[in-house]
């Protein structure tokens, strides 16, 4: 009976020393918000970036107002250069490229967040996974990681892009996929450190499963580091998606994507330089605020930083 007693409060004892564990990190966890988020509002690169993004995205949700022509409508005005009827001039095909870009941005921001998204899912998945679980699992893991990471991201994407076929869909998925050993050895490494804090052992002697363990204790600890390279991957999924329908691999004419506008508009360059200069810029524009808003929020969440 008195070892019931005994058992029984020191399970008493480790439930509450868990849960004022928790407390503790969540408290520190909303001071900390503060602190980012002051920082945040003071980085210059961060609220630059931010401005251009908020333009961006607002320019693809009200393209059919922004956009002066029907981007694939072909005329008989080709190469018209930059004027008041056309502010970007015209392609061979004598379509606006500024309405063109404009739709555009809607393709290219599309193409970064879900190829983003399939890499952040199945990498923080395949981490977790590979983290917790350690021996064997982590082994095998790691392994097909550390062969996906032997190529280069944009080869690793136009092999799959080839495998699965042209259009943008298949580039999407291929981009992502090329984004998936990052974001796995990325949690990885921050599913070791964080499942030997003392809140995870509490945590674990009071009975909590590797299910509750990985979703409740683990996973809110390693969202930071998932967070900034998602900003900083979105840059780097449009560049490459560009650049799988500048090889001819991505997204299809007449779609408007950037890439594909500088694949059709090389051939002309001497000829027209309107038709690749704008799109070009776009690209450059798009990539240069998330990496001004990753690189803040990396500067912002790192406790060695001064701002």
């Amino acid at each position: 009976m008195a070892s019931a007693e005994s058992s029984s409060s020191l399970a008493s004892s480790a439930s509450s020393g868990a849960a004022a564990l928790e407390s503790l990190a969540r408290s520190r966890y909303r001071s900390r918000r503060a602190v980012v988020f002051r920082r945040l509002v003071h980085h210059k690169g961060a609220v630059a970036g931010f401005i251009i993004a908020v333009a961006l995205i607002i320019t693809a949700l009200a393209a059919p107002i922004i956009a002066t022509h029907d981007p694939i409508e072909t005329t008989r005005n080709t190469f018209a250069p930059p004027s008041r009827a056309n502010l970007m001039g015209t392609d061979n095909f004598g379509r606006d490229i500024f309405s063109r870009v404009v739709y555009g941005t809607r393709i290219s921001l599309r193409m970064g967040i879900v190829a983003v998204l399939i890499g952040t899912t199945a990498g923080t998945l395949v981490g977790l996974i590979a983290g917790h679980y350690g021996g064997m699992t982590d082994m095998i893991v790691m392994r097909v990681i550390d062969a996906m990471m032997a190529f280069p991201g944009i080869l690793l994407a136009l092999t799959i892009a080839a495998v699965l076929g042209t259009g943008l869909t298949n580039a999407m998925i291929a981009v992502g996929v090329s984004w998936i050993p990052q974001f796995a050895r990325l949690v990885r490494g921050n599913v070791l450190q964080v499942k030997a804090m003392p809140y995870v052992e509490a945590a674990r002697s009071i009975g909590a499963g590797n299910a509750r363990l990985m979703a409740r204790h683990v996973f809110p600890n390693v969202t930071t580091p998932i967070l900034v390279l998602s900003t900083l991957g979105i840059a780097s999924a449009i560049l490459i998606g560009a650049s799988l329908s500048f090889l001819g691999v991505g997204a299809q004419p007449p779609t408007p994507e950037w890439g594909a506008i500088l694949n059709q508009g090389r051939q002309y360059m001497r000829q027209a330089w309107w038709v690749m200069t704008f799109p070009g810029i776009a690209i450059t524009i798009t990539v240069m605020a998330a990496n001004l808003l990753g690189d803040g929020l990396r500067d912002a969440l790192d406790p060695r930083m001064k701002i």
